[in-house]
């Protein structure tokens, strides 16, 4: 399943019921971000997240997300071996399924066993004043005390090159209690306030339109 419709199917008494007595769930196309992660830990039986592309034809990692072996750190199977490169890009080596390496375009850390945790997409960095974003990142920051949807964008700033800006579809006078929760320069400088936020047909966060969206909002107040 992917991550819209195990939410989706929590949101029903019924079809949660059915997760509930499920004995492997694989979740997979998207990441699992905390809220949902949180909702899967009490689980009687497993709940996997997986890592994997159409490159390499099919998942190469996995990640349990309750019971005790749960981790943020994905697991490589047998016969896959990773890298980083000099952008700390997770690069992959299965020689069963791809004869090259495969350069991804995840952010990621390994340690020393050998396992990954991605941080996020190399296209989402914001480079604020020389302080590079992981949009993820701050959006997984922000998340436990953000009360309202929301997603990290960035605008074009003639002092820091990008601005961290927020979207939401709520209203309010002062977002900055919200925001002490982070480091001051992860802090968003706009707040735009829309009618939806920009998703793509999967339900993942629409990273292009956003930027389009943000930048065009902040247009608007020199006008």
């Amino acid at each position: 399943m992917t991550p819209a419709q195990v939410f989706s199917s929590l949101e029903d008494p019924h079809e949660a019921e059915i997760l509930r007595s499920t004995r492997h769930i694989i979740i997979g196309g998207g990441a699992v971000n905390a809220d949902l992660a949180h909702r899967l830990k009490d689980f009687p039986h497993a709940v996997w997240s997986t890592y994997g592309m159409t490159e390499t034809l099919s998942h190469i990692a996995l990640r349990r997300l309750n019971g005790p072996e749960a981790s943020d750190w994905y697991s490589p199977f047998e016969g896959v071996s990773l890298r980083l490169n000099e952008d700390s890009s997770l690069v992959i080596s299965a020689p069963a399924v791809c004869e090259k390496e495969l350069v991804t375009n995840d952010i990621a850390v390994l340690d020393k066993a050998g396992r990954f945790r991605i941080i996020g997409r190399k296209d989402n960095v914001i480079n604020s004043g020389g302080v590079k974003i992981q949009t993820e990142e701050l959006e997984e920051m922000l998340r436990p005390v953000m009360p309202c949807p929301f997603q990290i964008t960035a605008v074009p700033d003639d002092r820091l090159g990008e601005a961290v800006t927020l979207l939401t579809e709520a209203f309010r006078e002062d977002w900055t209690p919200f925001f002490t929760h982070v480091p001051r320069y992860f802090r968003p400088k706009y707040v735009f306030c829309v009618p939806r936020l920009p998703r793509t047909g999967t339900d993942k966060p629409d990273r292009a339109n956003a930027r389009s969206l943000a930048r065009a909002m902040k247009e608007k107040l020199h006008v």
